[in-house]
């Protein structure tokens, strides 16, 4: 088995721009492109990647799209809690992440992430794994755009093994719930990492069919949405929505601590926050109104294909 990190980066930079080119089809505006480099004596942590942005765009409010490939020569407490084997070893991680925050109310925030992670060290086998997902975030929901959505993410496992939807889809719904609300944070989608179980050469596949989904699972939705009426009700609430999507990311997502905590680029690292968010105290929507529906009938965990 042969491991190839340049493999995997000229894929996740082809899968940027893909990405890139089927937003800018729907918005009508260009992402500007921010190319940045952390050389060696920075910091604890070198490399570089390249962020798109869009904001203010006719259907993005903001949407991101960032790839990085970054290295070190320790680890930070997030990644060696969970691998005790991985401590004392240089690692690089590369990876596409994404978040896109439309500014029509009735368009689903989504977010994307492949990744790619090695631990090395002289005379030993390299430690290895992938890792990503993807999720749907609605503020109104549609049940056939949430059904789209997972069928997209099964769709993307399926030729992998029958098991794998139903655990990286349960994975999700355990890891994108915010403890401190007792609420998921969207409607789910799929989760995964530490995966290296099919070998490199197939978990390297997996991971591609995983970010080739990506355009199937949400441009349907965008087009769909983008075009809706609606109102300062329906913004006002989308931005108290937003501020569920601010406090998981700060609080308990792995990728922004272990950004943070190992020294990485701020800007890159907090990308996804959404640039409207409004906050309330001790708020509920009246039983019966279309808010109200989010929570009874789309953040409840189900099956949903």
């Amino acid at each position: 088995m042969t491991i190839s990190p340049d493999t995997v980066r000229t894929y996740l930079l082809d899968l940027q721009l893909r990405i890139v080119a089927a937003l800018e089809q729907v918005d009508g505006k260009q992402f500007i492109t921010d190319q940045w480099e952390r050389p060696h004596g920075a910091g604890p942590i070198a490399g570089g990647g390249i962020s798109r942005i869009l904001e203010e765009g006719n259907v993005l409010e903001r949407g991101g799209i960032g790839f990085s490939h970054v290295s070190g020569t320790s680890l930070p407490p997030t990644a060696a809690a969970n691998r005790p084997e991985i401590a004392g070893r240089s690692w690089e991680a590369m990876g596409v992440s994404l978040v896109m925050h439309p500014r029509n109310p009735y368009a689903p925030t989504s977010h994307m992430n492949v990744r790619f992670f090695t631990a090395t060290k002289e005379g030993e086998e390299p430690v290895w794994w992938f890792g990503g997902g993807m999720d749907l975030t609605p503020y109104y929901g549609f049940e056939e755009d949430v059904k789209h959505f997972h069928q997209a993410c099964r769709d993307a496992l399926a030729p992998f093994g029958s098991d794998l939807h139903p655990r990286f889809k349960k994975w999700c719904d355990e890891y994108f719930y915010l403890k401190h609300r007792k609420e998921p944070r969207g409607v789910g989608g799929i989760f995964f990492d530490d995966f290296h179980e099919l070998g490199f050469e197939q978990s390297f596949a997996m991971i591609k069919s995983v970010g080739d989904h990506f355009i199937d699972a949400y441009v349907p939705l965008l087009q769909r949405r983008k075009d809706m009426p609606y109102g300062e009700r329906e913004r006002d609430f989308q931005a108290y929505r937003r501020g569920r999507y601010v406090e998981f990311n700060l609080v308990f997502d792995r990728g922004t601590l272990f950004g943070l905590q190992s020294g990485g680029r701020t800007e890159s690292i907090l990308m996804s926050m959404p640039p409207v968010v409004k906050w309330r105290y001790d708020w509920a929507p009246e039983p019966g109104t279309p808010e109200a529906k989010l929570y009874t009938d789309f953040l409840p965990l189900r099956e949903w294909v």
